[in-house]
This record gives structure tokens, sequence and C-alpha cells, in this order.
């Protein structure tokens, strides 16, 4: 059956989606109409196809002990010179990313691996382009802000074009709202309960 790659990710929810892909695009990224907006939980990873029952058996069983968590984007960073990659900042919901993407890649499951460099949960929004247009990005974005309550994961398979499309989303298990979007849906007049 041969193997696949697959990506385990949090997407960035619209409108912030687009606009950041959109502007990845803009500053010469070829790769930012093939990567949906996201942060890694787990990077690019090859598997059998054969073993794909399982590892979505195994996300399932993360995404049930998982609880919904406010996330926020603010500001730019890079990993120069250590890798070619410019991001937008993750300031709240690291640690959530961080526990999560343990999670996942935990040694006794069907993805369990070791990463190439130390867990930094970010927004990449140039890789690989020239250092002008890193520049670019990096100060362009410099005041950029977003923030939703994270309620999943979803899994990915990068196609041979190099597309990577969502196979399938994973809901987290908990019924705890988080504050943000509890005040958001109490100014609308929604009912929430907690």
């Amino acid at each position: 059956m041969g193997t696949v790659t697959i990506g385990v990710s949090i997407a960035v929810p619209e409108p912030h989606g687009s606009l950041l892909q959109e502007r990845r695009a803009g500053f010469g990224d070829a790769a930012a109409h093939g990567i949906p907006t996201h942060v890694t939980l787990l990077p690019p990873t090859e598997v059998d196809r054969c073993d794909l029952p399982a590892v979505e058996a195994h996300l399932t069983e993360v995404a049930s002990g998982g609880r919904p968590f406010p996330m926020k984007l603010s500001g730019t960073g890079t990993f120069r010179p250590l890798s070619p990659v410019v991001y937008v900042r993750v300031v709240q919901g690291a640690e959530e990313c961080a526990r999560l993407q343990q999670w996942v890649r935990d040694a006794s499951g069907p993805v369990g691996r070791e990463l190439q460099f130390p867990y930094h949960p970010h927004v990449t929004v140039a890789h690989g382009i020239d250092e002008a247009a890193m520049d670019r990005a990096f100060e362009e974005l410099a005041g950029y802000e977003a923030e939703w309550p994270c309620t999943g994961f979803a899994l990915y398979e990068q196609g041979p074009d190099g597309v990577w499309r969502k196979l399938r989303e994973y809901t987290f298990g908990g019924s705890v709202v988080p504050p943000q979007a509890c005040s958001a849906d109490l100014e609308r007049g929604t009912t929430v309960s907690l």
C-alpha cells in the first residue's frame, strides 16, 4: 500500500488563516498556498498507509483527553540563523500546544518520534526565501495579533503535488469553554453553560 506523509496541527481559523497565508505568499514563499496556516503538533512524518487507522485511533484518544483553551498570536520571531523561518508568535496557548504535541508523539504510540529541534509552537509566515523578504515579513507582521478558542486539531496528508489536505478533525472531549469565548458569547446574548 506504500507510505504517506502526514502531519498534525491546530488550524488558524478564518479570517486569520487566509490573511496570513496571503501575506506568506506575498513575501514570495512559493509553498504558501499548499500549506494551510497552522501551529504544528506533529511535523511531516512518513507512515505506512495501512497504519493510518492506528494513527487515527491514537489521535482520537489524545483529543478525548484534551480541553478547549484560548490561543493568541502576537508579534513575530525567527529561527534564523539556525533555520530560515520567520513566524508569528504564540503568546497564549503555548503550554497547551507543547503538552498536546507530546501526547501526539508519545513513544508508545504509532507516530512516536524525536524532533530535530526543541518544540516551539509558532505560525510560519516565511520559510526558505531570500533574506530581504524574510526581514520584510518580520517587520510587517510585528504588530499582528489574533485570538480564538482552540477546540481541537486535525490530521493532514501531503499529496504528491506537495499540497497538505485535511483528512480528519479531532474535537477536544472537554465541555469547558475558554474564557474569551464565554465573554464574546455573552456579549452576543448567547447562553453559555459553564
